[in-house]
């Protein structure tokens, strides 16, 4: 048995829906301006492709937990999005496989510190301070999948109010080929959750905000910023 000299962390997982087994967590990759609109609403062009980042597994926040506003922001924004959860991996893996990797889908939001980003994108400095700060992955239980991606409508609120509504369709890129490009630049594995992207509409929030997002047929997710 192998020693180590500090206690190992625990392994962050997800519940999955009507199961005990939890989905556990290896990775979080993302997509960014995945929908046009958003693209254009953060300065950016149409022709563009779409890039990866990386949230660290621990900024997972599970279903029904609170988020405390993080330190160092003055600017804490909301980002709806569909979660792919990967229940296989592999290297360059073609478009017409990809979505053989898929365990299921969840509901979640990535939350930024705007105004560091904003400096970061000034500097051309990395945004992991800006996307991979502690609880800033909310994330509901993942339903297994099979068959094509859902394709329905993606929207959130904060406080009963519409603040993001579109159709998971509208991404540019869309799931198989969000897996295949990834595939291209990491060897994906079984455990890795990639957060695809977020249509317009994306605001400030604040403590004591309720904050709520759903994806038609995936699930649901609910959480107060304290």
């Amino acid at each position: 048995m192998t020693a180590y000299v500090l206690a190992p962390p625990p392994v962050t997982a997800v519940p999955v829906v009507g199961e005990e087994a939890q989905f556990p967590v290896r990775r979080i990759l993302c997509v960014g301006r995945n929908y046009a609109a958003h693209r254009r609403e953060m300065g950016g062009d149409d022709r563009d492709p779409p890039f990866f980042f990386a949230k660290p597994a621990d900024a997972l926040v599970p279903p029904g937990a609170d988020v405390a506003f993080p330190s160092a922001t003055a600017d804490l924004h909301h980002e709806i999005e569909l979660v792919v959860a990967l229940g296989a991996g592999g290297a360059d893996v073609a478009v017409d496989q990809a979505l053989d990797l898929v365990f299921g889908y969840g509901v979640g939001f990535d939350l930024t510190r705007r105004d560091l980003q904003a400096v970061a994108k000034d500097k051309g400095h990395p945004w992991d301070a800006s996307k991979g700060f502690d609880q800033s992955a909310p994330i509901s239980a993942i339903r297994r999948w099979r068959g094509p991606p859902p394709q329905g409508r993606i929207s959130a609120t904060v406080n009963g109010q519409w603040r993001q509504d579109a159709q998971v369709s509208d991404m540019i890129w869309n799931v198989a080929e969000i897996i295949a490009q990834a595939s291209k630049l990491w060897r994906l594995a079984p455990g890795d959750l990639i957060f695809t992207g977020t249509p317009e509409g994306v605001g400030p929030i604040v403590r004591g905000d309720l904050v709520a997002g759903a994806v038609d047929g995936v699930g649901e997710l609910s959480f107060k910023v304290i």
